[in-house]
């Protein structure tokens, strides 16, 4: 993984020092709703510019040499963000594996950040972001057992595409995974992709591993997915992620 030019003189505080990125970024927010209980499970924190752009163009900014701050960056805005507005469910913090030197120290940005806001770190899920190449799995493994050992939940993204395989949950169980969207869309009308969702489940149980389904669109998507054991739903058809907010959840769509 890449290290820093400078991680050996940098302190908790200037890690969330976004001054020498050379650009500012902000947050929105979307809802990962239990649709059995009618409650929203949690917030997924999302990168956006300042004025709410996407993500891209932010993304689109970062190296290898500013990964790291950008990476530590994200949680503190993510975890102030959540104070701010009082969040009482699970907060989810996309992560870069690849830019975890050593995760003893990168996250004690996170926990200053937990305390000076508040916000417990019980209720933090650290989520293997989409895109990210892992570079060495031994470093993911020990990166997701010391996040264990904090408090903190885990969470495997865009399970079934690229890395996030079967291969990698053998060697790493988190405490939640997230079905690629690839697996999601048009699933009420595909064979091949309920059976396979269906032997997830399958696994995820055997390994006591809750499910996500992202990207839901559709009412027969949901139903689908309902039907198929799968009672942690995220998509634009209950929520649209809200830029500085909370979205309002259309419980409606369950009906």
């Amino acid at each position: 993984m890449h290290k820093p030019r400078d991680f050996r003189e940098l302190q908790c505080r200037a890690c969330a020092d976004g001054s020498v990125l050379g650009f500012d970024f902000s947050m929105a927010l979307q809802p990962i709703v239990d649709v059995t209980r009618r409650e929203v499970f949690a917030q997924e924190s999302l990168v956006r510019t300042c004025s709410g752009g996407p993500a891209s163009q932010i993304f689109e900014q970062i190296d290898d040499d500013n990964r790291y701050r950008f990476d530590q960056m994200c949680r503190v805005k993510a975890v102030k963000l959540a104070s701010e507005l009082n969040i009482g469910s699970l907060l989810s913090i996309n992560f870069l594996p690849n830019a975890v030197y050593r995760p003893e120290l990168c996250i004690r940005t996170t926990l200053q950040a937990a305390h000076e806001y508040a916000f417990p770190v019980e209720r933090i899920i650290f989520e293997i972001t989409e895109g990210e190449q892992i570079e060495n799995r031994e470093h993911l493994r020990n990166i997701v057992h010391h996040y264990k050992k904090q408090g903190f939940l885990t969470a495997l993204d865009d399970f079934g595409a690229g890395y996030s395989g079967l291969n990698l949950l053998a060697d790493i169980q988190t405490d939640l995974v997230k079905l690629d969207i690839a697996l999601i869309r048009g699933i009420d009308s595909d064979r091949a992709r309920r059976a396979i969702v269906r032997g997830v489940m399958q696994t995820c149980n055997d390994l006591d591993i809750r499910v996500i389904a992202e990207g839901i669109e559709t009412k027969a998507e949901l139903d689908t997915l309902r039907g198929l054991g799968i009672d942690l739903i995220q998509g634009f058809l209950l929520a649209r992620p809200a830029f500085e907010a909370q979205s309002a959840v259309d419980w409606s769509a369950l009906d």
